[in-house]
């Protein structure tokens, strides 16, 4: 473990996770295998206080997260305390159920930001990932009211075998909706999307194609729309920076109160998570033994130590590593340089290439995942 040093940096933002409840099913979900239910969720004080000392230590922007954030009653409540404290808020919302309701009182407290996710531009292709019948319609209807407030919009959309075709699309969609930002993100496989790998790995040429299309676009529509673009870590040359770098830029709040330095941490044993509510969240920071586990390079192996590229991806992904190469200290298996970089291409390639993918595992609350047709959604 390295020592507590000066110099690490106060981070920049707090991914607010207010609960793991969601009418949506996607089995790419970045939120662990066993979520948190509503009886264990943190209460608005406690939250409240926690965005407080967020605020104490240096952090600007808060993602309200979840699940889905406006099954919170108290989320108005929330937000308008971010404003009150300063706080950049970003709303990360499918925009289903009851988040069209909640948006203009959002709106009236101070809601900086909305970042609306989609399945797929297709409505019957996005029900069927999400599993959810009607929820297109639902989320096209509160894209355009969140642009009528004047709220900065974001789309993101998961990209993997299932839609990789409708990149061009999503694209148009954004457009049309008068999004100000597009974040196409090729899945991460961990959590839900690990245990749906088979059925969501695109093939190398498809993803070369989405790329190319997100390149011409970015030259079409440069000055309208700002598309960010997350590449698939199989099929890289190089990891990417977890989190922007353990411990280092970003701090992820459970609905239940722990404080990770990613949203997948909690997958590695033996790590030692601090609670909101026995620790401050400065204390966590700077003290906590999961924060310091992997932050720096002192922890890192050969060719990670000595690797110009070690201050630039910090080590890539501890939660890849562990689930790959089987030990979370150990290179990347993303990393070109990691013995392993070859099996998970050859991984990757042959998973792609079945013919018909394999069912989806859907998001579920309580007990293991559940299998369904993916022509089929509950």
């Amino acid at each position: 473990m390295n020592a507590i040093s000066p110099a690490v940096p106060a981070p920049i933002g707090l991914l607010a996770e207010l609960t793991h409840r969601c009418p949506l099913r996607c089995p790419y979900c970045s939120n662990p295998l066993e979520l948190d239910r509503r009886s264990g969720e943190l209460d608005t004080a406690t939250w409240q206080r926690v965005l407080s000392e967020a605020a104490e230590l240096g952090v600007l922007h808060i993602h309200l997260s979840g699940g889905e954030p406006t099954a919170r009653a108290d989320i108005v409540e929330i937000t308008g305390h971010c404003a009150r404290l300063g706080l950049y808020s970003n709303l990360i919302t499918s925009g289903v159920a009851g988040a069209l309701q909640k948006l203009e009182p959002l709106a009236d407290v101070g809601l900086d930001h909305v970042q609306l996710s989609v399945q797929a531009a297709d409505a019957a292709r996005a029900e069927r990932i999400g599993g959810l019948r009607g929820a297109q319609e639902q989320k096209l209807v509160f894209g355009r009211r969140v642009v009528e407030l004047g709220l900065p919009l974001t789309l993101n959309a998961v990209i993997h075998r299932g839609n990789i075709d409708e990149v061009q699309a999503i694209i148009d969609l954004a457009v049309e909706l008068g999004a100000r930002r597009l974040e196409i993100a090729h899945t991460q496989y961990y959590g839900w999307a690990y245990l749906n790998r088979a059925a969501l790995m695109p093939t190398r040429a498809d993803v070369a194609l989405s790329i190319a299309a997100v390149e011409a676009a970015r030259a079409r529509l440069a000055g309208r729309l700002v598309i960010d673009l997350v590449v698939p870590d199989y099929y890289a040359k190089y990891p990417k920076a977890c989190a922007g770098g353990w411990g280092r830029r970003l701090m992820n709040v459970t609905p239940a109160g722990k404080v990770l330095p990613c949203h997948a941490a909690e997958t590695i044993p033996g790590l030692e998570f601090w609670h909101v509510t026995e620790h401050s969240l400065g204390d966590i920071w700077h003290r906590s033994p999961a924060f310091n586990a992997y932050r720096g390079t002192d922890w890192m192996p050969e060719p990670c130590r000595s690797c110009d590229r070690r201050e630039l991806d910090w080590g890539g992904c501890r939660c890849q590593a562990l689930a790959l190469a089987g030990d979370a200290a150990a290179t990347d298996p993303a990393c070109s340089l990691s013995p392993l970089h070859a099996r998970i291409k050859d991984l990757a390639v042959s998973e792609a290439a079945t013919e018909v993918a394999p069912d989806y595992r859907y998001r579920v609350i309580g007990g293991a995942p559940a299998a369904a047709r993916q022509e089929e959604p509950a």
